[in-house]
């Protein structure tokens, strides 16, 4: 009865002092060891071999029992190697051999995958860029590793990028990709040589996969075929001196005018303590420069960057650090981000129980701003309204909005000083839902009739709120608080609160402000909310200023101070000084910022590769902001050329109101996107959305050695990983594949070197310890 021999997979990947003792040892390469079993060649005069090798074994023992003047441990340490001395013989006598299966010679394809893109180009090997390993290894079909392979095997050499497609050679390629896509290129290969008598692939790789799709079930379909994938790492895994802007978070959508206050995270290794200059550009010309101090010890360093977004339309920003002398990477130190600025008027719905200031200077404070206006609704008696900035006479003719199709008109809504009771039920359940499902944003200001004073505990509009309100508080008066307003740390980071050019001048000019009073008592926040700006009282107690929270699809904010307006007024304020303002119009700004239209349009990205497919998908809504899935939707595609093409979006039948469509986008350049929804003959609505077809930087953003993802592809296929200019066995490790057109081999293992090494260590062994203990 055959013995089966190694069962476990060879794993061992990149140890080639270990494959070359194994090899010099047992005269053959793990991996055959691996893919054969092992079987005994010798069965005749068996049974004599045994019947002698147990009397030698039992005259040994007795031999050793009667020598008297040798100890209990001696004893056993002497029989044990005499028994394991003849246990080897007595296995040598058997002739054991291995059985393995060979790949016959020309009968099998290996498939050759080599890495076409751009990030092969790095030259980080001892000064060679990695595209020269592939050239040398595999340059052409007589010399280097490929002409070994060539030598057993008919060789079909692809080249990848996105996906794999036949080259000749190396030598053929221009390492000129814009992505790579490990799953899709490997996929690609499998199917072409389906059918064929497959040996396994091998795919040389810097491992960097730009795909957002992940590896798992491309490497599904290879186990199910039991195709293996031999790997080979090419450039290093480290980077010795390299600067790259490593993350730029940006709004997709922005309104003309806007200031934003982006992180750019700046990574390094090897420029500790130095000092770069990070520029950031809007279609060449430079909107803003800072001089950034890299951190020690190669910890990323966090940026914050102002910048005000004037002109309408696609806008591309470039965040830039120049390269510095030493990097071998110089492509990743700028790293590109699509805006689109929309230039249009955003309507704020202002709701005030009583003549105040706040109401007079809020006002004031967006009167220049073109793009935000701020429709005030202000009760002068009972069911007596004063109404400012209304577009027609009818416009809050009948006092605050009745129905959600009103009132979810307007994209922000502020509450002044107005009790709860001033609504009605179904009115405070349509702020909610404002908020909620249309996505709008709610600001509620302080004031003798708000918050818990004003009786909105446990009404929709408390659930909103980012405050705690008490219920016990309603209808009294609070005293009056004396507050110093300073921002917190997440406000000092935040755009919202940026009162001057730096985060540091920021501070101290909020540390300079007038106090401002306070008469609502709110001791908490909610657990998800975010304290903005804070103050003291004067018995030294926090108090929050202006706290934030999401809720549902849109956000609610509380800004808790009575009096602002002392910030334009007070006798200390300079009369140019426009704290004020800017604190008010970038408040108000993000309060209508993001908030849904009854039509939007989504893009899987705002960069595509040329050539590439774009889908997009569509989401509508009534006026109500109730999802509508009988529209008729259809999406006009402006190309860069000018061409104009219809999709006709279909409902997709999972998610309500989503509408799916794509298109090609073959030109390099600007794709303009407008979708127009109608029902029953009337419109719903229409938005509009930029992509750019351009190729990608990706490549060069963490191109390190991706050591880690090529072993798992080869573990994963039954495979194995080399690292470039190690890879002296991948010939002989894919002939014993066992797959495809194989003839049986059988390999002695009698006369392996290190069964004469145990021979002779095992009588080396009983000599010597037979000399210490005093034996002949």
């Amino acid at each position: 009865m055959p013995a089966r021999g190694l069962t476990v997979p060879y794993r061992i990947a990149g140890d080639h002092v270990f494959e070359a003792l194994f090899r010099f040892f047992f005269d053959h390469s793990p991996a055959v060891f691996a893919q054969g079993e092992i079987r005994w060649a010798a069965w005749a005069g068996s049974f004599v071999a045994v019947a002698v090798t147990a009397v030698a074994i039992a005259a040994a023992v007795a031999s050793y029992r009667t020598g008297s003047r040798l100890g209990v441990r001696d004893r056993v340490v002497l029989t044990t190697l005499r028994v394991l001395l003849l246990l080897l013989v007595l296995a040598c006598l058997f002739r054991p051999v291995l059985v393995v299966r060979a790949a016959v010679p020309q009968q099998n394809v290996v498939g050759v995958l080599l890495d076409d893109s751009r990030s092969m180009g790095i030259a980080d090997m001892d000064g060679q860029p990695r595209a020269a390993y592939v050239r040398s290894a595999f340059g052409t079909p007589q010399t280097g590793l490929l002409g070994d392979l060539a030598d057993r095997f008919a060789v079909r050499v692809f080249r990848f990028s996105s996906t794999a497609t036949r080259a000749g050679a190396g030598a053929d390629l221009a390492f000129a990709g814009t992505e790579t896509r490990l799953g899709a290129s490997l996929t690609a290969a499998r199917q072409e040589l389906a059918g064929l008598p497959l040996a396994g692939l091998v795919m040389v790789s810097d491992g960097a996969d730009t795909a957002d799709a992940a590896l798992g079930e491309a490497l599904l379909g290879l186990r199910a075929e039991g195709v293996p994938v031999f790997t080979v790492g090419v450039g290093r895994e480290t980077l010795d001196r390299d600067i790259q802007i490593g993350r730029v978070a940006t709004p997709r959508i922005a309104l003309k005018g806007t200031t934003l206050l982006v992180d750019v995270v700046i990574a390094q290794k090897g420029f500790d303590g130095q000092t770069v200059t990070l520029d950031v550009e809007d279609e060449g010309r430079i909107v803003s420069t800072q001089q950034v101090a890299l951190p020690t010890g190669g910890a990323p360093a966090t940026v914050p960057v102002r910048i005000t977004v004037e002109n309408e339309g696609p806008r591309v920003l470039r965040f830039r650090v120049p390269a510095l002398p030493g990097e071998l990477v110089a492509d990743n130190n700028q790293r590109e981000a699509l805006i689109d600025v929309r230039d249009r008027r955003e309507k704020v719905l202002y709701f005030e129980g009583e003549p105040r200031f706040e109401l007079k200077f809020i006002r004031r404070a967006v009167t220049e701003d073109e793009n935000v206006e701020v429709v005030a609704l202000q009760r002068t008696a009972d069911n007596k309204y004063l109404r400012l900035g209304v577009d027609d006479a009818d416009e809050l003719v009948a006092g605050f909005p009745k129905t959600r199709d009103e009132l979810f008109a307007y994209r922000g809504l502020v509450l002044g000083s107005i009790e709860a009771g001033s609504f009605t039920g179904d009115q405070l359940r349509m702020i909610a839902e404002f908020v909620d499902r249309r996505g709008g944003g709610l600001l509620a200001l302080g004031g003798p009739r708000a918050f818990s004073e004003g009786g909105y505990a446990g009404t929709a509009v408390a659930d909103v709120l980012p405050v705690v309100l008490d219920p016990a508080l309603r209808d009294k008066q609070s005293p009056l608080l004396r507050l110093n307003v300073r921002p917190t740390r997440a406000g000092a980071a935040s755009a919202v609160t940026q009162v001057a050019p730096t985060e540091a001048a920021s501070v101290e000019r909020w540390n300079s402000l007038p106090v401002v009073t306070a008469v609502n008592r709110l001791d908490a926040v909610k657990p998800g909310a975010t304290v903005l700006l804070s103050a003291s009282d004067a018995s030294r107690r926090d108090y929050p200023v202006l706290v934030y929270q999401r809720y549902g699809r849109g956000k609610a904010f509380a800004f808790t101070p009575q009096d602002s307006w002392v910030w334009q007024m007070h006798a200390s304020i300079p009369v140019e000084d426009l704290t004020h303002e800017n604190y008010w119009r970038q408040l108000l700004r993000w309060l209508v910022d993001e908030v849904p239209d009854q039509v939007e349009i989504r893009t899987s990205s705002d960069r595509v590769e040329p050539g590439s497919t774009v889908p997009f998908t569509a989401s509508v809504a009534d006026a109500a902001f109730v999802e509508l899935n009988d529209a008729s939707v259809v999406a006009t595609i402006m190309g860069p050329d000018g061409a104009v093409s219809d999709v006709t979006m279909a409902w997709g039948g999972e998610k309500a109101g989503e509408y799916q469509g794509s298109f090609a986008a073959e030109t390099p350049g600007w794709y303009n996107l407008r979708v127009q929804a109608t029902r029953a003959g009337a419109t719903v609505g229409a938005a509009s959305a930029h992509v750019r077809a351009a190729p990608g930087e990706q490549e060069y953003f963490d191109a390190t050695l991706r050591a880690g993802t090529l072993r798992r592809i080869a573990e994963e296929t039954g495979g194995r990983y080399y690292v470039a200019g190690s890879t002296d066995t991948l010939s002989d490790d894919l002939r014993y594949t066992g797959r495809g057109v194989t003839t049986i081999e059988e390999h002695d293992l009698w006369h392996m070197p290190i069964v004469l090494l145990l021979l002779v260590g095992l009588l080396t062994a009983e000599w010597g310890y037979r000399r210490v203990v005093g034996l002949p």
